[in-house]
C-alpha cells in the first residue's frame, strides 16, 4: 500500500496483493520508520456508506466501507473517493507505470492504458 498526501489530498494507493489482504483481513497496515518514532498509516473496512479518515497518535486511518472493499475485489472499479470536511480522501488501485521505473510493479494491478498501445502512441 502507498500513501501519497498532497496538501488536504490523502491517497492509498493498492497492489493486487493490498486489496487481497483487505478482503481476507478487512485491515492492512504499512508504517514509515523516522528513527525514533514512527507513521503508521492504516486502512480499515467498516460498515458505513462513505470513506472517513482520522489522525491520531502517529496513525493515519482511512476507513472504507465494506461493501467498496467488496466492490475492488469483484469488479473492474478502479477506487473510490470522498471528502472528509476540507480533506480529499482517494482509494484507488495501483497500476503498472507506462514509462520504464526501477521500482517493482509485478504486484500491480495491469494498466489499461497499456492494451489500447498508449505507451506505443507515445
Amino acid at each position: 500500500m502507498k500513501l501519497r498526501i498532497n496538501s488536504n489530498s490523502l491517497r492509498y494507493r493498492l497492489t493486487q496483493t493490498d486489496v487481497a489482504n483487505l478482503f481476507k483481513e478487512g485491515c492492512i497496515k504499512e508504517k514509515v520508520n523516522f528513527g525514533n518514532n514512527e507513521l503508521v498509516y492504516v486502512l480499515q473496512g467498516i460498515v458505513d456508506k462513505e470513506i472517513s479518515a482520522d489522525f491520531k497518535n502517529n496513525i493515519v486511518t482511512m476507513y472504507i466501507p465494506k461493501i467498496m472493499i467488496d466492490e475492488l475485489v469483484n469488479t473492474n472499479k478502479v477506487g473510490f473517493e470522498n471528502n472528509n470536511g476540507e480533506l480529499k480522501l482517494l482509494i484507488e488501485k495501483d497500476f503498472t507505470c507506462l514509462d520504464n521505473v526501477a521500482e517493482d510493479q509485478s504486484d500491480n494491478y495491469p494498466n489499461p492504458l497499456a492494451e489500447n498501445n498508449y505507451a506505443k502512441r507515445q
